[in-house]
């Protein structure tokens, strides 16, 4: 992996991880949209453009959007909301509209479908479709998925007790290997810690909107017909009816649960559940546990300056998405 030789290179410096993380993670989704890699770490700059890019397409969303309040100015574009967007998406189309191009422009007879830009093409799907649904999934999966493992790694550092019993099991599975997708589902502390640190911080804490078809009851209360109704995901995971010593970060309590991530049970539904379930829920579930456990793995890390753990600032930011306050700072140092 690119990313253990670019730490391994920065031993004993100050890294900020999310900036880090930013290069692997969109580049695993690149690679499944067009094959090839869209960030190096010789080029980090384009990384912190591409998270400030997402950073005010996630803004925009919690400005209050008078023209939609009101069908009447529905036309009307009066705080440049808009525009804004429209500039915002137009930066993300010149990262791969020549590769677009380029596509089209090959023999189909000889096109092989290597990835799902090729599939769209397949499919007939004009420029501005491929580019909607691009901008969409990158929006959408990479920075949910920096997020994550930010916070995962900010929860082990807090909790020494739970980062030593998570290296305990990689070093027992692994040994010196590198971790693998195929190691996943042989390490149940793992997917515990990032069941644990998805449920004290959600990246989406309020799930997407949905519309009430008819005039419902639920537990006591009327929800009107045509009303948009939020989960609020962040207030179920802290929820002392639902969960023991919930503010606790404790992986033991998913050991021996059967909560997982596909919508089944209500306590914790941090993609959605039914037919209207995230489809990036599969990328998502193997990219936070496979890049936390290579970082765990080989590398052991350090808070900076004279720093304990104990003093490590958990605060949150919500936006739409829900980011640590400060960003999370680590000194690594490779495991022999």
């Amino acid at each position: 992996m690119e990313l253990v030789g670019f730490l391994g290179s920065k031993e004993g410096e100050v890294v900020n991880l999310a900036d880090v993380v930013c290069v692997t993670a969109t580049n695993m989704l690149s690679n499944t949209l067009f094959s090839m890699d869209f960030l190096d770490f010789e080029g980090q700059g384009i990384g912190k453009w591409l998270r400030k890019v997402i950073s005010e397409q996630a803004e925009l969303g919690t400005n209050v959007n008078l023209s939609a309040l009101y069908p009447i100015l529905s036309g009307c574009d009066l705080q440049g909301i808009q525009k804004k967007r429209k500039e915002i998406v137009s930066k993300f189309i010149t990262i791969w509209e020549d590769i677009i191009k380029e596509r089209r422009e090959q023999d189909r007879a000889i096109l092989d479908q290597r990835d799902f830009l090729d599939a769209l093409i397949k499919d007939g799907c004009t420029d501005d479709q491929i580019n909607q649904l691009i901008v969409e999934l990158l929006i959408a999966g990479v920075d949910t998925s920096i997020i994550a493992i930010e916070w995962a790694m900010a929860d082990l550092m807090k909790n020494q007790d739970s980062m030593h019993k998570l290296r305990d099991e990689l070093e027992c599975e692994i040994g010196t290997d590198i971790v693998k997708e195929s190691h996943l589902a042989h390490l149940p502390y793992l997917q515990a810690c990032v069941k644990e640190t998805l449920r004290l911080h959600p990246p989406g804490p309020l799930l997407l909107p949905h519309r009430a078809l008819q005039t419902c009851q639920v537990m006591g209360y009327t929800i009107p017909k045509d009303s948009l109704v939020f989960v609020y995901m962040w207030a179920i995971g802290r929820d002392s009816t639902i969960w023991i010593d919930p503010l606790s970060f404790k992986p033991e309590r998913f050991l021996d649960s059967s909560l997982d991530f596909k919508g089944n049970n209500f306590d914790y539904i941090l993609f959605g559940a039914g037919r209207r379930i995230c489809p990036g829920q599969p990328l998502a579930t193997r990219q936070v546990p496979f890049i936390v456990a290579s970082l765990v793995h080989l590398f052991d890390w350090f808070l900076p300056g004279d720093m304990n753990s104990i003093e490590l600032d958990m605060n949150e930011k919500f936006i739409i998405t829900l980011r640590k306050k400060q960003p999370l700072q680590l000194i690594p140092k490779g495991r022999k």
